[in-house]
């Protein structure tokens, strides 16, 4: 991107990540986030996730800087020449997707995840349901502790953890992947295509609850959750040349 004259700095609650606050944005400057050409995160993957979700409605790149323990999202903390990594930084552009959960008592969530959209058991006993795609159920029945459809962006996320695929930043693929799948026994998942919109129905709700969760938006005891791709949503993310989200995917299968 071209050299960015107008910086908006975002920091998580660290002492690390809000002393970092200061010192940069004392020899930056620091403007509003509705009038920056960039946004700088300062934190972990996590604090990256929710300056995403702020900013959503900006078409504004975010560059993040590691204050964090995790940072798969975020390039390495260096407070000297900033501007010049703003201006030679790569794009990668993601698109969300979207939640609409409705609950036993019929009250409907709806949240964007930039990661995945995980269904979990809520009780002692492992979950029963029913999935369908694009209208068509293509699974009667999965017994299991839960089950997540994630993005490419996401998939070295909870979804690499429940041995899920890694997926190229490009792909147009989704992942549904299952976590302690206990009958079919050991199913590992399932490739869909991006436009894919994936229903999942909780099998015996009351005695067996679920809940879902986008991106650490939960919501409890649903009976029903659909999923899909939102492309009107891009988040922008920059990176440092050679640390791109695509090299970063590919260097984690081979670690």
């Amino acid at each position: 991107m071209a050299k960015p004259q107008r910086i908006n700095f975002m920091a998580s609650d660290s002492k690390i990540a809000q002393e970092a606050l200061a010192r940069l944005s004392a020899r930056y400057g620091m403007v509003p986030m509705e009038k920056a050409d960039v946004i700088v995160a300062l934190g972990g993957d996590g604090f990256m996730l929710q300056t995403l979700h702020a900013t959503e409605h900006l078409d504004v790149p975010v560059y993040g800087m590691n204050c964090g323990t995790i940072g798969f999202l975020m390039n390495e903390f260096d407070e000297e020449g900033l501007v010049e990594r703003l201006g030679e930084a790569v794009e990668e552009v993601i698109n969300p997707l979207v939640m609409s959960a409705q609950s036993a008592d019929g009250t409907k969530h709806e949240a964007l995840a930039i990661n995945e959209v995980s269904m979990i058991r809520a009780g002692p006993q492992a979950a029963k349901l029913r999935i369908s795609v694009d209208g068509k159920v293509r699974m009667e029945e999965l017994v299991c502790d839960g089950a997540l459809v994630c993005t490419p962006a996401g998939s070295t996320a909870y979804n690499y953890s429940a041995h899920g695929p890694i997926l190229p930043i490009g792909a147009e693929v989704l992942a549904l992947t299952a976590m302690a799948a206990f009958r079919p026994r050991r199913w590992r998942g399932a490739l869909l295509p991006k436009t894919a919109k994936v229903l999942i129905e909780v099998l015996d709700p009351d005695k067996r609850p679920v809940m879902a969760d986008a991106d650490g938006r939960s919501s409890s005891s649903v009976v029903r959750v659909e999923i899909r791709s939102e492309p009107a949503i891009r988040h922008r993310i920059l990176f440092d040349p050679g640390h791109g989200l695509e090299e970063r995917l590919t260097r984690e299968q081979f670690v």
